[in-house]
């Protein structure tokens, strides 16, 4: 007789079932309800990880978050899980402003002090095989070698994160990475699972801001701001704490493209940002970044309406103002991509003395993960020996053997404390009590140190504010860009409780902005969604806008010149000079590149028409004759090479006799379109007035 199942209706199972397939495999599947351990323990709590009080450290005995993370960690073999692709160079450090008053860091002791870096940065989502100009995050690392050892500061190119736990992290990644079932799309947002997790996760609203603003577009690797993102702590000799945050600025200023171009560029170069970057240096046109500070105490911290170890809000550059402290110099590319760009590991837990952590639960959590994914990319323990990662100072300790050790310690001594040195002995290296590493002790009051509570500090709560200020910062063409960049990401998920739950989040940031969304997905304004935290209105900020910042400068902008049979050898020159003058670079383009006849000579062109776009240059130039213009208008790519320079609002100069390409591409005279005499002085800045005629914006 069968045995009855005694389970209650409506009660799931937790049941593992193992099958076998045609190939002798066996496969198990976990039915429960609940979340467990990987031993089946179930998990009370899988969105805080265990701390010592609201704003106190993460501990170590949290055995859920190390489990999630180190699975998440060893997860793909061997390139990186996140920051996949990436592109690094070297070059230095160099301090121009001491502050001995807030940290004993060697390297900021004194002006005029240099040391060597290698910087790398990535995309976020895609893999090591994809393009580098997807909508995406942008990591920026900074390996510092430092006469105290290595200084790593890993960050972004945007100030803020989507979550403010570590606990959330593998979530996020793995909802927007490839979807599980598919393996697509690839290096991409637009998708079910991104959009489902975010909303249901209100604190990453700010960041969504950020990410569907153009400053995911970025023109350049060398046009990128850099952030640290967290609270971090500096400490001087007398042991006074500071909080900071840490800013990187290009000389070059923070520009970015359009996204219809930024898709094209995909096509046409790939390896768009990677080539910029590394031709640059090559012709050395060193790019170049300032380091700048934001410090502030515990009374300030306590007096904001936010809480400073939250990872998802920022301090606006109006409520505290940047201190520029030095500069860094890119000078060299890597020889090797594979053992330099590749192999380089960087770790947060890398800090030297002066450097310290604060308790935001983010940071907490990556200074426990990257080591761990290191020994899994790397293979050894002894990732650290490798050239790129190893230190440029004297270093030593008592580690000994492991996988692919390459160093050859002498002697006995391979343990700590030891008296070999009084036989007479190598009895190894000491600990320095006065000048090592020492952590800053907590003087938080608000912290209770004997509670240990899986919670958020309140705080924390508010969600919208910051997304509210970020959004009323920007620009009106600034904010058509995002709320466009909204509606086709959204557009892409076919989850509709997904798309009217994200706009509902919308209109706790901005009404104007959910408006703009649901019109664009043709769909009936949701009600908003409930705050933990009511949002409160704080002051703009112009900082946080690109186009608030002024019009970009010539010096690191490429120029695209036109150019065919007949062409007036002297207009092109005229132009050439006056790009090169003003700092540009210029490129002759032609429908070929062996050598075409002009008035005035023979001219061999950089590139050929059909493989040289106007999506890889911020300005053309188009110089022809009435022939070869009407000539041209008939060629796609001559059409297309003016059409996209038109509509990605980019100057174009031109003489009288390219008036018929000019009209077949639909050109519109505005101050965009200038005669050649005046290109130069317009041709960096971006046209926004332009953007209506061309494509229809949210």
């Amino acid at each position: 007789m069968a045995t009855k199942d005694k389970t209650p209706p409506n009660t799931v199972k937790n049941t593992v079932t193992t099958t076998t397939g045609n190939g002798g495999e066996t496969h198990q599947t976990n039915s429960g309800p609940y979340i467990t351990t990987n031993h089946g323990l179930a998990i009370s709590d899988n969105q805080n990880s265990l701390k010592a009080g609201a704003r106190g450290p993460a501990l170590l005995e949290d055995f859920v978050l190390r489990e999630k993370i180190f699975h998440f960690d060893h997860e793909r073999i061997p390139e990186r899980i996140v920051h996949a692709r990436g592109s690094g160079a070297h070059g230095y450090f160099e301090c121009t402003a001491a502050i001995p008053q807030l940290t004993k860091a060697g390297l900021f002791q004194k002006v005029g002090e240099q040391v060597p870096v290698f910087a790398r940065f990535s995309t976020v989502a895609g893999g090591s095989g994809s393009v580098d100009t997807p909508r995406d995050v942008r990591g920026f690392a900074v390996k510092f070698y430092t006469q105290q050892g290595n200084w790593d500061l890993v960050g972004n190119n945007i100030p803020v994160f989507f979550i403010q736990d570590a606990i959330k992290f593998p979530d996020l990644i793995h909802s927007v990475k490839m979807e599980a079932d598919k393996g697509y799309p690839q290096a991409a947002s637009a998708h079910d699972t991104f959009w489902d997790f975010i909303s249901l996760i209100p604190e990453s609203t700010h960041m969504i801001m950020w990410a569907m603003s153009d400053r995911t577009l970025p023109r350049s690797l060398r046009m990128m701001e850099g952030f640290g993102v967290h609270t971090f702590q500096m400490v001087n000799a007398k042991g006074d704490v500071t909080f900071v945050k840490f800013h990187w600025r290009p000389k070059l200023g923070a520009q970015s493209t359009c996204w219809d171009e930024a898709v094209k560029i995909a096509g046409a170069d790939p390896d768009f940002h990677r080539r910029d970057l590394f031709e640059a240096i090559e012709r050395g046109d060193y790019p170049e970044w300032e380091l700048s500070l934001q410090v502030f105490d515990e009374e300030f911290a306590a007096s904001l309406p936010y809480d400073v170890l939250d990872s998802t809000k920022i301090i606006p550059e109006e409520v505290l103002p940047l201190q520029v402290i030095g500069r860094m110099v890119l000078n060299r590319n890597a020889d090797n991509f594979f053992a330099e760009t590749e192999q380089v590991a960087f770790l947060p837990t890398n800090v030297v003395p002066g450097i310290d952590f604060s308790n935001d639960p983010l940071l907490q959590g990556r200074l426990f993960s990257y080591l761990d994914t290191q020994k899994s990319r790397l293979g050894t323990t002894n990732f650290h020996q490798i050239p790129i990662n190893a230190p440029k100072c004297p270093f030593g300790n008592f580690q000994r053997d492991g996988m692919m050790q390459t160093m050859v310690p002498k002697g006995r001594a391979n343990y700590e404390p030891n008296s070999l040195g009084e036989a007479g002995e190598d009895g190894g290296p000491r600990e320095a009590p006065q000048t090592g590493f020492t952590t800053v002790p907590t003087n938080d009051e608000r912290n209770d140190p004997t509670q240990k509570l899986r919670v958020r500090s309140e705080l924390f709560a508010d969600h919208y504010s910051q997304a509210r200020m970020f959004f009323r910062s920007q620009a009106p063409i600034e904010q058509a860009h995002l709320a466009s960049a909204i509606v086709f990401e959204l557009s892409k998920v076919a989850l509709e409780p997904v798309r009217l739950r994200m706009i509902a989040n919308l209109r706790n940031v901005d009404e104007g902005l959910a408006q703009r969304v649901a019109d664009g997905l043709a769909m009936d304004l949701p009600a908003a969604s409930k705050a933990a935290r009511a949002p409160f209105d704080m002051d703009t900020s112009d900082a946080l806008s690109i186009v608030k910042k002024g019009d970009p400068i010539m010096p690191g902008r490429k120029v695209g010149i036109l150019f065919d049979e007949g062409s007036d050898k002297a207009e092109i020159d005229m132009v050439f000079k006056a790009v090169e003058d003003a700092g540009g670079s210029a490129l002759l383009i032609a429908p070929k590149v062996g050598g075409i006849s002009v008035k005035g000579g023979i001219l061999k062109a950089d590139g050929q028409l059909a493989g040289s776009p106007s999506v890889l240059f911020d300005a053309v130039a188009i110089i022809l004759t009435e022939a070869a213009a009407a000539k041209l208008s008939k060629e796609s790519a001559a059409v297309q090479f003016v059409m996209d320079a038109y509509a990605h609002v980019k100057t174009i100069g031109h003489n009288k006799g390219a008036q018929a390409l000019l009209d077949k591409a639909g050109v519109e005279p505005d101050d965009g379109v200038v005669a050649l005499k005046d290109f130069a002085d317009v041709a960096p800045k971006r046209h926004w007035d332009r953007e209506p005629k061309v494509r229809t914006l949210a």
